[in-house]
This record gives structure tokens, C-alpha cells and sequence, in this order.
């Protein structure tokens, strides 16, 4: 790496570290990237913690010029969040946080909540972290402003509205009960709601009744009366918590140990309508300002609205300017980002860290209490199939067919007591044809088995890094979904790779009962016992993962057998249709106009899938 110090340019970039393995493990922007890297490896960095355990690791050193500063800070955001490094500040599963989307691209438009942003001309409002709180924000949205709720991108005409027209839910586009005018009132009013300008909603739809009622249309009057109750009962609950009229985002953080908590008070027209917060990890060797900074490039990235005002607890000095100059762009206007010292901004900056706090202590709170009772489950489950030791790993198998087609097989992983979603595996069974269980069984555990003796030697002979191995992890226990014959499959197969050291178990359905290699009886674990429930939860969520798998390749198989019988629709066209859509009942929502775009189809051959659907 000193190597590549004096061919470094003073041009703005980026510049990334990474390890023996090759995995990257910090990526930081500069205006001077020769001037900051060279930093690294000065006398002040050593004295760091943070920079000093970062270069005790850091083998590599790459680097990305860019035009501005702005641009560095933009490349530097995506690659943090697409190689997740080791010493950056991480949003955690940021692409799950849920969004309200408003498409107001569509002549119609409708509000559901998506995972997914689009660049499609629609409004999104988010992230929430709490999924609770944002169905509860479309229960409330239904209640009160009547959109369509169906899921075409134009709505299909019908001679008879919907049930939800008829129960004053929805306007009724499909039936011409409405005009885009009329409905666009309506959608202006809910973009006032999810914006927080209640008091401007309040005043225009007052301002709207009054007028239907001095035209004597009492029926309209009357339905924009319980409106405006509704929004005015929401508008009453909402605290005041500035004296201005300012759209701002109050951000500060609380910290313990490795993990800090960082906080966001969401506040608009001078009201607080809501907050969310984010638990970040491995923050210990990082300053209050290194923590909010590597923040705000994070959820700014994601954020669909930007505020004029970013109020924040902290921000490391030379990086305020970027920052502003960077959300000023994405947002079309000035924002500024402040860091007050006193008066009520500071107060309520304050506010928000105590929220913070209170926030931490709950979440490590429970998770103490969680693991307390996880490890009193792992204890019990050792004693219950004679374990010396709690089993750390726990990995679970299921079948999954219908009369032995599109037969899966699904490996779950609960490690101390935990799901861990990422090691799960599923298998499609290749060797065993007909409704054949123990046979499918054999084959999953064969294949998995083998696997990982084979990668354990690739590591031993440094062929294969661990972290991309997929299957080298043995199990402390090994437990399948089933009986007495589903755990003779299992023990055959261990003996058959050389494992027969790692226990196994069976986990009977109805009865709940433990079957162990060469005992005779069951174990009957308490129904209320915790080891009970954690075998239970292990279970279930194999049988999911199976189930869904199988669902997946059922789908695929019926579509491309439907499609088979449309004439003009070969196999090119198929594969185009599946590979947009991925299900029958999406093909047949989508309109004339989506199918004709897919690759390969035309105007005629959407026409035949359409009418082909729909009869």
C-alpha cells in the first residue's frame, strides 16, 4: 500500500481498503485523496483506535477519482451500502424498511406500501421501522380519503362498482362515478396529510364543504364533513413542538458499549409527526460526530423527502459543507444542516437524544431478557436429548411436494436460539421420483453433507475462503421434520459421510414428539416448555422456507403450462413473461400496454395473452 502512496492523485474520490481476503473493509471519500490516505499512515493515525485496527487488517488500497466532492460522497454511500464494510457505519437491512407509495404517475392513483423504490414519477413516504406503524398509516389513509384500492395501473372498466364504492371507500374510477379532476382533489389532500400539513388539509376541505353545502349537494357536503372530523381528530394528537412553520429532521443518537442508537424526530409545519430510530453496531472506536455523519449519508440516500432544516446533535468539522451541498441537490432547494449550541432548537435536539436513550435501554433490555430465556430453552433441549452442552447450532430439514412433483427440500439455521436467515439452503430434489419422503430426505442431507466435508478441505488447503464457503458450519444438533423413518435417513446419511459424531433428532408433527436415535420411546417435552416452543419455532420455519420454495417452482411450471396454449406465445416469449411478472395472477392483472412492453411481445401477442387470461 506505501507503494501506491506517491502515485495517489490530489483530485477528489474515493478510496477503499481492503483485506488479506480481498473483502473490502472501508471505503471513505476525500477532496485530496492523496492528502487523506497519506493521513493513515502518519504518527496522529496510530493513536486512534479505530484507524489503528482498521490498518492492522487493511492489505490492499484502492482508489475511484470522481469530479467533486459531491460525486465522491454519492459513490462512497452506494458502495457502503452494497459491500457493507467492517469500519463503516452501516444501516442494517436498510431495502426492508417499508415505504407508503403514492403513484401519482397514474391518471388514478392508489397508496399501498412497497419495499421497493422506484424512479416511476411516485411519491414515497418513509422509511418506517416499524412495520405496525405504517399499516396502521393506510388503515387510516382508507378511512379517510376514498382512493381505489385495486392493483391495476389503470382500472379495468366494470358495469357494477366495487364493494368498496358502495361502503364510501373508494370514488369509483372504473365505473366514469369520478373524474381525474374530482380524484386529483382527493389525492392532493392525502400528499397534505403525509406531509404533515394537516392545518392546510383542514382549511380546504372546510373550505369545500361550505361550497357543496351553499349548492345544495348535502350528500357531498356531508361526506366532506366526517372527512375533515377525521383529519382534525389526527391533527389534535400531533405535538407542537416548534414555534415556527419549518420543515425540519432533528437528528442525535445514545450510545452503549459497541452499539449506538440514533434517532430522528420528523417534524413538519412546526408539528412532530412522527420518528423513527436505527440501532447501529460496532460503533465503540468511532466519535458522536463520526456515528451521525456516517448516518446521514446513509438515510439521505434512501430518503425520498429532504427537509430545508437538518437539525443534528453533532457533524465531524469539513464535513457540514458537502453534506448541504449534496441533499441541496437532491432535494432542488437549500438545506441546511445545523448543529445548534443553544435556545429551543438545542432543546429540542436534546429531546431526541433522551428519546434515543430511553430507545437503547428498551431494545438491549429485551434482548437481554430474550437471551436469558433462549439460553434456559438451549439448556433444556440438551438435557431433554442428552446434549453435554447447550447446541449452539441448530439446523433443520423439510419436505415439501404434492404427489411427489416439484419435490424441495429446505435447510434452516437457528444459531443460539436465533434464525439466521442468510445460511438457510434449499435443495431441489433431482434423484427421487414419486411422493418418496425418505428418499427426498437422503438426498438433501447427502448433497449438504458432502458439501461442506468438501469445502472444510478446500479451507484446510486454502483453496476456499470460509466467508465463501456456504456449507463448511457442521450443527451441534441436527433435527428433522418427521418420525422414526425421517431419522433412520438421517442417521444412514451421517454414517454414510463420516458424521455420525453430530447428533440428530426427529420432531414429529400433531403428538410433538422427540424421536432420538436407538430409543425406542419418544421424549414428551411440557407443552409450555421453551425448549419445546424453540423445536416448534425451528420446525415451522423449515416447513415455510420449503413451502415457498415449492410454491415458487409450482408457479413457474403451471404458468409456462397455461401459456403453452396461446397461440402466438412460444418459448422466447414465455421466458420473457415469466421473468417479468413471475406469477399467473400478475400476468392477468397487468394491462394491455405492460405486456406489449415486455421483450419479444407485440401489440397482437399481448392481445392473445390477454384475452386468453381474462376469459
Amino acid at each position: 500500500m506505501r507503494e501506491k502512496l506517491d502515485k495517489l492523485p490530489e483530485s477528489p474520490g474515493v478510496y477503499i481498503y481492503r483485506d488479506e481476503q480481498g473483502v473490502i473493509i472501508y471505503v471513505g471519500k476525500a477532496v485530496s485523496l492523496k492528502q487523506r490516505v497519506r493521513s493513515y499512515f502518519g504518527a496522529a493515525a496510530a493513536k486512534d483506535p479505530k484507524v489503528k485496527a482498521l490498518m492492522s487488517r487493511a492489505r490492499d488500497l484502492e482508489y475511484i477519482t470522481t469530479d467533486s466532492e459531491v460525486e465522491a460522497l454519492i459513490l462512497e454511500s452506494n458502495l457502503i451500502k452494497e459491500h457493507r464494510p467492517r469500519y463503516n457505519v452501516f444501516l442494517k437491512d436498510d431495502k426492508s424498511y417499508p415505504y407508503l407509495k403514492l403513484t401519482l404517475h397514474e391518471e388514478y392513483p392508489r397508496v399501498f406500501i412497497t419495499r421497493r423504490l422506484v424512479k416511476d414519477g411516485s411519491r414515497y413516504f418513509g422509511p418506517y421501522t416499524q412495520v405496525g406503524a405504517v399499516h396502521e398509516t393506510l388503515r387510516l389513509l382508507k378511512r379517510i380519503f376514498p382512493l381505489r384500492t385495486c392493483r391495476q395501473k389503470a382500472p379495468a372498466p366494470r358495469s357494477r362498482p366495487c364493494l368498496n364504492q358502495h361502503i364510501k371507500r373508494c370514488l369509483g374510477p372504473c365505473c366514469g362515478l369520478v373524474t381525474p379532476e374530482e380524484y386529483r382533489r382527493v389525492v392532493d389532500g392525502v400528499l397534505l396529510f403525509l406531509g404533515g400539513r394537516q392545518e392546510q388539509l383542514v382549511k380546504d376541505l372546510r373550505q369545500r364543504m361550505e361550497r357543496a353545502a351553499e349548492n345544495l349537494d348535502f350528500e357531498q357536503a356531508a361526506g366532506l364533513r366526517d372527512q375533515l372530523l377525521a383529519v382534525e381528530k389526527v391533527a389534535e394528537k400531533q405535538k407542537i413542538v416548534s414555534g415556527d412553520i419549518e420543515d425540519r429532521d432533528v437528528v442525535a443518537m445514545a450510545r452503549a458499549q459497541d452499539e449506538s442508537c440514533v434517532m430522528v424526530f420528523f417534524v413538519r409545519g412546526g408539528k412532530l409527526i412522527g420518528r423513527e430510530h436505527f440501532v447501529l453496531d460496532e460503533t465503540a472506536d468511532m466519535q458522536r460526530g463520526e456515528v451521525i455523519n456516517g448516518f446521514l449519508k446513509q438515510y439521505y440516500l434512501q430518503a425520498e423527502f429532504i427537509p430545508r432544516e437538518v437539525l443534528v446533535e453533532d457533524i465531524p468539522e469539513g464535513e457540514q459543507e458537502v453534506l448541504e451541498r449534496w441533499l441541496s441537490e437532491k432535494r432542488g432547494g437549500r438545506v441546511h444542516i445545523i448543529k445548534p449550541i443553544r435556545g429551543e432548537k438545542k432543546k429540542l435536539v436534546d429531546l431526541v437524544g433522551r428519546n434515543a436513550l430511553l430507545v437503547l435501554e428498551e431494545v438491549q433490555t429485551g434482548r437481554a431478557t430474550r437471551n436469558d430465556d433462549l439460553q434456559q430453552a438451549l439448556s433444556e433441549l440438551a438435557r431433554a436429548v442428552g446434549l453435554d452442552t447447550p447446541p449452539r447450532r441448530l439446523e433443520c430439514f423439510d419436505i415439501s411436494n404434492i404427489q411427489g412433483a416439484e419435490t424441495v427440500a429446505s435447510m434452516v439455521v437457528f444459531e443460539d436460539g436465533k434464525p439466521v436467515p442468510q445460511q438457510y439452503r434449499r435443495f431441489k430434489i433431482k434423484t427421487v421420483s414419486g411422493p418418496d419422503d425418505f428418499a427426498s430426505m437422503r438426498e438433501a442431507l447427502g448433497r449438504r453433507f458432502a458439501r461442506g466435508l468438501e469445502e472444510r478441505e478446500l479451507i484446510n488447503t486454502g483453496q476456499l475462503s470460509s466467508r465463501q464457503a456456504k456449507f463448511h458450519r457442521m450443527p451441534d444438533l441436527l433435527v428433522v421434520d418427521g418420525g422414526k423413518g425421517q431419522l433412520s435417513s438421517a442417521v444412514a446419511v451421517l454414517a454414510e459421510q463420516g458424521c455420525a459424531g453430530i447428533p440428530a433428532c426427529g420432531l414429529a408433527k400433531e403428538e410433538e414428539l422427540i424421536f432420538l436415535p436407538g430409543r425406542s420411546e419418544p421424549v414428551r417435552l411440557p407443552e409450555q416448555s421453551p425448549a419445546l416452543k424453540m423445536m416448534q419455532r425451528l420446525r415451522d420455519e423449515a416447513h415455510r422456507f420449503a413451502v415457498t420454495y415449492h410454491r415458487q417452482l409450482r408457479g413457474k411450471r403451471n404458468l409456462k403450462s397455461m401459456l403453452e396454449d396461446i397461440e402466438g406465445v412460444g418459448a422466447t416469449r414465455r421466458r420473457e413473461l415469466m421473468r417479468a411478472f413471475g406469477s399467473v395472477a400478475k400476468i392477468r392483472e397487468a394491462g394491455l400496454d405492460e405486456l406489449a412492453a415486455v421483450p419479444g411481445m407485440n401489440r397482437k401477442a399481448a392481445r392473445a395473452v390477454y384475452d386468453y387470461l381474462h376469459e
